[in-house]
């Protein structure tokens, strides 16, 4: 039944179109993004090799908004453990790119269509929880 309901969501998370608007796109419209992950201790190496696939995804693709996505997108990770030694990853995206999907699992099925499911895989299987996308509106730019 696992297995069933893991090529399920294989399937579900691999069917891209050219749309960005693409019912598992994730995308920020409201000037920046932020996403929180928490990985489990022993899966950072895993969710690390999926973070420079994903850079390699967006720094070989064709398509602009994937090279303007990759100049605003910032990954960082805690120094501190979370709860149960987990590993608190935090991505900065500022500023947003209007209408771009960043959702890593549409960009890296783009870019490495073959290697997808593995990847998937390594990507999932590091979670400790779910992820938490949280669309950002400006409010005060203290540069200004």
């Amino acid at each position: 039944m696992r297995a069933i309901i893991l090529a399920l969501a294989v399937l579900a998370f691999t069917t891209v179109t050219a749309d960005a608007q693409t019912p598992n796109a994730r995308v920020f419209n409201g000037g920046a993004g932020l996403i929180l992950y928490t990985i489990k201790p022993g899966s950072t190496a895993d969710f690390d090799m999926v973070l420079n696939k994903t850079k390699e995804a967006l720094m070989k693709s064709e398509k602009p908004e994937r090279k303007q996505q990759a100049a605003s997108w910032r990954v960082y990770k805690s120094d501190t453990p979370a709860q149960n030694g987990n590993v608190t990853y935090v991505m900065i995206i500022d500023p947003a790119i209007k209408d771009a999907d960043y959702n890593i699992v549409n960009i890296l099925n783009e870019a490495f269509p073959a290697e997808i499911q593995a990847l998937f895989k390594a990507y999932t299987e590091a979670f400790a929880s779910g992820l938490i996308p949280i669309n950002l509106l400006p409010v005060v730019d203290y540069a200004k």
